[in-house]
């Protein structure tokens, strides 16, 4: 046993060695100086002192001047304390001794946790998460003085959180694997998370830091050169005699000696300069900063101070040093919980190292998130930085977002933002097709173009090993001379700590390494396009081959999200009727609103990809969003209704007319008409009111109880008998029918024919609506993933399917009910008159672990390509899985549709907030729900509802309404008690544009901005008319800036649009 053991520490032995063997150096010369520079490392801290705390355990988020006045306790090494989510104040005063005199002063705390810190009544910085790489990078990050004082005090206060348990496995990857029952509980004890420890201050030795750096730069340098160049023997030779020239063991002031001899013998080694060819690598600290990940918001709001303070304290150390932060949202929450803080930020950013840049109020998803919302991102964000920070923000950092939109270079140029830098498309661990390059321009759908740089990662080491690895493993070979270094600790904040900025400093010119210098985006995009900017060009979408069930994980989050954009956007459009009319516009309501749901659309909430407690903080706040958009529209329409009574009047906002079944009060029972005496389709079904009412675009109709008996002809059309849609009992089913289509629904409520009747095309090529379930355990990510060979793992769906007619007449309805595992499911199949939309209203009960839901639509088209809406507009991706590119996409996200079409006809689904689905050969799989483990243990086990629909139509897809049809979907018309003449506020001439929003201007002129946008890949001038008098249009960008006059002739203008175009017009009104 004893050999077992020592063949073991043996073969340790050597693999930590294996870094430093190589044929310049004999092994007895690196197990050396492995043993030199651990042993320096020993000596870098010498406590003077312990700390001696008070405590007092909170669950409230208090400041510290609050925390002053609460009542502490005496606590000693060992205190143990810690429910979950739980904060403890600890506060200490200490005396520097005669010892300290001139020295570097530095805390070495045990705390138990990640730690916020405040000395002497300012913001300090932090006590690191546990992922820190150095033991002395927690030492190094808390300097209390660069020149210690004897006698001088010091007043530490110290807000320590007791953390909270989520699901991993062991080899972490933020998944689980196979769970087994009782597995993955809380191995802590609750009251029991966290055990303070000794914690002391003393002195840094300075000496002993600086050789460690200049050897270790040289040994990390070595590893990376060629072992027969004289560079590589030169540095063999200096580290070597390195170790002849530290002698430790001696007294401190000998050893100090040593130390300042050694670097002086180095000192040929780190000033020799490169040739003229080496790479220039421009390097900027940042810290990611998720705002809710693995932990809830509050702790965000924490880490704000733990990463800026701790990153100012750097900046004043070193001058040569840049940090950039990203995200308004962060700067707020500083500002509202460290105003101090917030304020020395704001000179570091006059003073030019600290770079306040990202453009976007948060680094949002860009899958999921509307045309419109990524617009605001845009709109919020750079008011704030210009506003609150005093710069222009150009660069988008959007460095951990899961893949980017097409549409996203369009809409950065029309927000002024010139520059992208992310780097997830990189981030890939799926063999999947290899993204060619690194420096280029992005090229989107509507042929708008922005600088794009992507590094491989936004936490790298500055180190020259990492870096010129870096280098050496870059994908683009050719066309590259320079590279943008984002470095630091990040997704929860940190950024970089001091070891990183000397490492920098160090490889300026350092020969056989690349050049370092201390720059930001900005500066590295502007030098690269003076020396001709990028070679190459990337035209689409930059897809993310990985974390693909982002688009389904925590299905409440993308319900309300999408309910909030819509809600925001009926709010606007009757906000700017009203305000036309004299009402006034809440505008800082409005914009609270907005900024809520923005935050939520963050790149860890939005898709599905954060701890329980997070979702359930969300769904309060998107129910507040809801109520304050619903209370804005309310007032909003009781300044343009009269509020007669028995009247209801309906509204439409969208940018064509269109029929839409409403529901009524009782007193429309006898049926309904409009003030000019149109009567409207009424029935009565289980109770409620129900009417088929003809709206005009972007207007309402007002409705009256029809004041006679209706006409036999008028009520033939809507009774049971003499239904407008029909259904009826077949031997196989039931049959659907209405004067549009006749669809079969099988026993099992699967849609085995679906025909258009002026066609007589079937297109159903095999049962639609088929559920489908698989198991679904990803090797790494769990709620992030769906990996491919999900298809590999169906097990049985649907069991004891009943299905029962409902009703007919305005709307014919089924009624399906069955399980599915160990979920139950009700199903509405829907079919109203005059459409050829089928509907599926659907609530589960879902109750599932690891289980991936979809519904498939197999259909007879034959296409190679499908087309997923996405933000103004659509993209077309493979429905087959030829080469890397096709299987990379088997799971993809769309927006309100997908279809598969060819030219003369095809098939749509439709969705109301399913952001995920995959198309495989002719069949259009909507994937409905997932149950991942990890970060929460079966996640979106609850209650859901949500609705589909398929539609067909023939002809091209240019003439097809599937646009149209997905916005009726999603956008129910409006009712509200009270009259006004009917009015149209806006119409458009052709079909392919689209008024996506009509809002009043953000600087709260009282002008109107329009947002339309080209849906179909075909340029087209249109004739856009607007009913409001005395307005003259101007063409804008989408910061809402004047750029020129538009021709306006009584409300109309004629506008050219290009194929995906988005235009953004202002209307002002006369004597504005």
């Amino acid at each position: 046993m004893l050999s077992v053991m020592k063949g073991r520490q043996l073969e340790n032995y050597q693999r930590k060695q294996r870094s430093l063997e190589m044929k310049v150096m004999h092994s007895e010369w690196s197990g050396r100086i492995r043993h030199w520079i651990r042993t320096l490392k020993d000596d870098f801290y010498e406590p003077l002192g312990e700390f001696r705390w008070e405590g007092h355990r909170t669950m409230e988020h208090i400041s510290p001047e609050q925390a002053l006045g609460l009542a502490f306790e005496q606590v000693q090494p060992g205190f143990t304390w810690g429910n979950t989510y739980e904060y403890c104040w600890f506060r200490s005063r200490i005396e520097l001794p005669g010892r300290a005199e001139g020295k570097r002063i530095v805390m070495n705390l045990k705390p138990g946790g990640e730690s916020t810190l405040f000395v002497n009544g300012r913001s300090f910085g932090t006590y690191r998460a546990d992922w820190v790489s150095e033991p002395h990078h927690y030492m190094e990050d808390n300097t209390l003085t660069r020149s210690g004082k004897a006698g001088e005090s010091y007043e530490v206060l110290m807000e320590t959180y007791a953390g909270h348990y989520y699901p991993e496995c062991p080899d972490g990857g933020c998944a689980t694997g196979p769970v087994l029952p009782g597995s993955f509980a809380d191995p802590l004890r609750e009251g029991a998370r966290r055990t303070l420890g000794v914690c002391t201050y003393g002195i840094w030795d300075e000496d002993a830091y600086q050789l460690y750096m200049d050897v270790d730069t040289l040994v990390k340098l070595l590893e990376t050169l060629d072992e027969t160049s004289l560079r590589a023997a030169k540095i063999a030779k200096a580290l070597e005699q390195f170790t002849l020239i530290v002698d430790f063991e001696q007294d401190k002031e000998k050893r100090t000696e040593s130390y300042r001899a050694a670097r002086e013998a180095l000192k040929p080694a780190m000033e020799a300069v490169n040739g003229s060819t080496m790479p220039v690598f421009y390097a900027v600290g940042n810290a990611h900063l998720d705002l809710a990940w693995l932990w809830p918001m509050a702790e965000t709001h924490r880490k704000t101070e733990r990463t800026f303070a701790a990153q100012l304290r750097l900046l004043e150390e070193y001058p040569e040093y840049k940090f950039i932060q990203s995200q308004p949202a962060s700067y707020e929450m500083c500002r509202k919980y460290y105003p101090e803080l917030f304020e020395r930020i704001k000179e570091a950013i006059r003073a030019g190292q600290w770079i306040a840049d990202g453009a976007m109020w948060v680094e949002p998803d860009t899958n999921m998130t509307s045309g419109e919302s990524l617009v605001r991102q845009l709109i919020h964000g750079k008011r704030y930085y210009k506003e609150e920070l005093g710069v222009d923000s150009q660069v988008l950092w959007l460095p951990d977002t899961f893949g980017y939109t097409a549409a996203l270079p369009q809409i950065l140029r029309g927000c002024g933002v010139k520059y992208l830098v992310t780097q997830k498309i990189f981030w890939s661990y799926n063999e999947g097709d290899q993204f060619p390059y690194h420096y280029f321009t992005w090229e989107g759908m509507d042929g708008s173009r922005v600088d794009s740089f992507l590094p491989t990662s936004y936490t790298y080491r500055t180190d020259p090993k990492e870096i010129n690895q870096v280098w050496k493993n870059r994908t683009q070979i050719q066309d590259l001379d320079a590279f943008l270094l984002p470095f630091g600790y990040g997704d929860g904040g940190g950024g970089p700590s001091r070891d990183y900025v000397e490492y920098a400093l160090r490889q300026k010119d350092l020969e056989g390494g690349v050049k370092v210098k201390m720059e930001g985006p900005r500066e590295f995009f502007e030098e690269m396009q003076e020396q001709g900017g990028p070679a190459n060009t990337y035209v689409g979408e930059l897809y993310f081959s990985a974390h693909r069930g982002t688009y389904t994980s925590q299905a409440m989050v993308k319900k309300n999200n999408r309910r909030c954009e819509l809600a925001l956007r009926e709010m606007e459009m009757w906000s700017c009727l009203a305000a036309s009319r004299g009402w006034e516009y809440p505008l800082e309501k409005a914009d609270a609103l907005w900024k809520q749901l923005l935050l939520h659309q963050f790149h860890d909430i939005l898709p599905g990809s954060s701890i329980a407690r997070v979702y359930v903080e969300a769904e309060e706040a998107f129910t507040e969003i809801l109520k304050g958009a619903a209370d804005i529209t309310q007032n909003a329409a009781k300044a343009v209704l009269d509020g007669s009574e028995d009247t209801v009047t309906v509204f439409n906002s969208l940018s064509f007319g269109r029929k839409a079944l409403v529901t009524l009060p009782e007193a429309f029972a006898t049926g309904a008409e409009t003030a000019d005496g149109r009567k409207m389709p009424v029935q009565v079904m289980d109770g409620t009111v129900k009417a088929l009412v003809e709206l005009p675009s972007c207007g309402a109709v007002a409705l009256i109880p029809a004041t006679q008996p209706a006409e036999p002809e008028y009520i033939a059309a809507v009774t049971e008998e003499n239904p407008a849609a029909s259904v009826t009992e077949t031997e196989d089913g039931f049959l659907m029918e209405n004067t549009q289509i006749r669809a079969c629904v099988n026993r099992c409520g699967e849609v085995i024919s679906f025909i258009l009747k002026e066609s007589g095309r079937e297109f159903a090529a095999e049962s639609m609506n088929r559920f489908h379930l698989y198991k679904d355990v990803p090797r790494l990510f769990d709620a992030w993933d769906i990996d491919s060979n999900y298809r590999e793992q169906e097990v049985e769906a649907a069991v004891d399917v009943k299905v029962e007619i409902q009703s007919q007449g305005l709307e014919a309805i089924l009624k399906v009910t069955g399980r599915i595992s160990e979920s139950s499911y009700t199903q509405y199949i829907r079919l109203a008159a005059d459409s050829r939309r089928l509907v599926f209203d659907t609530e589960v009960d879902w109750k599932e672990l690891h289980r991936l839901w979809k519904t498939a639509f197999p259909v007879q088209v034959y296409a190679e390509n499908g087309i997923n809406e996405m933000q103004f507009g659509y993209v077309e991706r493979p429905a087959h899985r030829s080469k890397a590119y096709d299987k990379d996409r088997f799971e993809v996200c769309n927006h309100r549709y997908s279809a598969l079409c060819d030219g003369s006809h095809g098939a749509a689904v439709l969705n109301d907030c399913k952001y995920g689905i995959s198309m495989n050969g002719n069949s259009l799989e909507l994937t409905l729900l997932r149950a991942p483990s990890a970060p929460e243990m079966r996640a979106d086990n609850r209650v859901h509802q949500f609705t589909y629909a398929f539609t067909a139509w023939e002809g091209s897809f240019t003439d097809c309404d599937v646009v149209r049809q997905g916005y009726e979907l999603n956008v129910p018309a409006l009712t509200m008690p009270g009259a006004c003449e009917s009015f149209s506020l806006a119409s458009i001439d052709k079909e392919n544009i689209i008024l996506d929003t009509m809002k009043p201007a953000e600087d709260g002129s009282g002008d109107i901005i329009l947002r339309l946008y080209e849906s179909k890949k075909a340029a087209v001038t249109a004739r856009v008319h607007v009913e409001l008098e005395g307005c003259r249009a101007y063409l804008c960008d989408m910061l809402e800036n004047v750029q020129e006059e538009a021709v306006m002739e009584n409300g109309d203008m004629l506008l050219d649009f290009r194929a995906f175009e988005v235009k953004t017009v202002r209307l002002k009104r006369a004597g504005k």
